[in-house]
């Protein structure tokens, strides 16, 4: 019965946010929902478990979440994220739409800046484009989803995307780890990913299917519109980029830092320096970017707006986007702590004992889909397990960073469920249903899910990491 009433409690979540309705309102409700089948009292439930861990996620990612959306608002009013974006589809041409889009995201990914900045900012672009080529429009969120999901998300060394960060407050690595098993692994999906769009392509050209009749979101792109030069606009992004591995690989941390903290009794205190220098790191890189962007991007902001209103507007959308997940990490742990789901989760670390790199995949995997997000899932399955998969791979002598970019890339597989907001945020921008465009977007998540399972074999057949 337990068991049922997880799954039907994981339908309304889907169900619910799906619609449309907050997460933050009702992860709490279907969460307790389950819980009252297993006996736990519903008012400690909240207050004791949801909100406990709901605060531990908003404690050590809040600041990241924080600067990330600043930066990214800041980018965008400033004009220098459609600059990127229009130069780099400009470079590859229109007679590679596909490839443009996916690149463009990329670029601003790797950069430091949100999903839904990167949306905003490309998909103007790439419905003119589309457009142009006669490419059907429900291509285009497929596009995003391998431009932003992929590899630069979790694959690649030094992202700057959360999915990336978790891993090193629970293993102690830095968000370098495994770059070469991360960047071939990466590398492989991105060109799967532009094989299986290129495919789709042709698939509905033989069918006489073109760009279609849309009247939703439509954008019209002002050709005397002022931008700033992209040399400039690539400036903070590589700025996240530098800084973020000079703190993270080079400086020395003094192992002190915490130690007047610790004699104060501060609450959630970091266990060590090296659990908390990735996030440093990255809050280092991206104040820097922001200052940088602002100074230098201010004046091509339209009339409407101000470097006050920027930042203030980046200041708000964080506070949402962290409570969405930090409401969906609350949700998954209520779930991942009752006594059924607790049966299911032994039994799957049963499968294949002899792989622990592959246990940790599938339940990460596992996790960030009932949560519907990769940090949310990601966080729960390191929480709960993350001392288990540690011990397990040392006893086979795989060191912490493969473990770390193993379930980086698995968190950002089955995440991907028709109720993840980046999903439905990223239909709402391009105007379209999940009817129209979902298929194509599950298809890249499938491919993110062989991949990362692919970087655990790989490992195991030639160590490289």
């Amino acid at each position: 019965m337990e068991i049922v009433a997880i799954v039907l409690s994981l339908f309304l979540l889907v169900t619910f946010a799906y619609r449309g309705f907050s997460v933050i309102l009702f992860a709490p409700i279907f969460a307790l929902f389950a819980a009252s089948f297993s006996g736990l009292p519903i008012l400690p439930g909240y207050t004791e478990l949801f909100m406990a861990k709901a605060v531990m996620y908003i404690k050590s990612f809040f600041p990241v979440f924080l600067l990330g959306a600043v930066f990214g608002k800041v980018m965008e009013e400033t004009g220098m994220a459609r600059s990127i974006a229009m130069e780099t589809i400009r470079i590859i041409g229109k007679d590679k739409a596909i490839f443009a889009v996916v690149f463009a995201c990329m670029i601003l990914c790797y950069g430091g800046i949100s999903m839904f900045v990167c949306a905003f900012a490309v998909y103007p672009f790439a419905a003119a484009l589309f457009k142009e080529a006669d490419i059907p429009k429900h291509l285009i969120p497929a596009c995003f989803i391998a431009g932003v999901f992929t590899a630069t998300m979790d694959c690649y060394p030094g992202s700057p995307q959360i999915q990336n960060i978790i891993p090193t407050i629970y293993l102690g690595t830095t968000t370098f780890a495994a770059p070469i098993l991360g960047f071939i692994s990466g590398t492989l999906l991105v060109i799967s990913s532009l094989a299986y769009l290129e495919w789709r392509r042709k698939m509905c050209k033989k069918k006489g299917e073109g760009y279609g009749n849309h009247t939703l979101n439509e954008t019209i792109i002002d050709p005397n519109a002022t931008l700033p030069p992209w040399q400039i606009s690539i400036i903070p992004l590589l700025v996240v980029l530098i800084l973020n591995f000079y703190f993270s690989m080079v400086f020395q941390w003094n192992d002190s830092l915490l130690e007047p903290f610790r004699a104060l009794n501060v609450p959630l205190l970091a266990k060590s320096v090296h659990n908390v220098i990735a996030i440093w790191a990255l809050l280092i890189g991206l104040l820097a970017a922001v200052i940088i962007a602002c100074a230098t991007g201010h004046k091509f902001m339209s009339k409407n707006t101000t470097v006050k209103a920027a930042l203030n507007a980046g200041a708000l959308g964080s506070l949402l986007a962290i409570m969405n997940t930090a409401s969906e990490v609350g949700y998954g742990n209520v779930i991942s702590s009752l006594p059924g789901f607790m049966e299911v989760a032994h039994a799957l670390l049963g499968v294949g004992q002899s792989m622990p790199l592959f246990n940790a995949a599938i339940m990460v995997n596992i996790l960030a889909g009932i949560t519907g997000s990769a940090s949310g899932g990601l966080s729960i399955a390191l929480d709960i397990f993350g001392q288990h998969f540690l011990q397990a791979t040392a006893a086979q002598g795989i060191p912490p960073e493969v473990l770390h970019r193993v379930v980086a890339m698995a968190s950002g597989g089955m995440d991907s469920l028709p109720h993840n907001g980046a999903v439905i945020t990223t239909l709402a921008i391009c105007g379209l249903t999940h009817r129209e465009a979902y298929k194509d977007m599950f298809a890249i998540t499938l491919l993110k899910v062989v991949f990362a399972f692919f970087a655990v074999f790989f490992y195991m057949a030639t160590g490289i990491y």
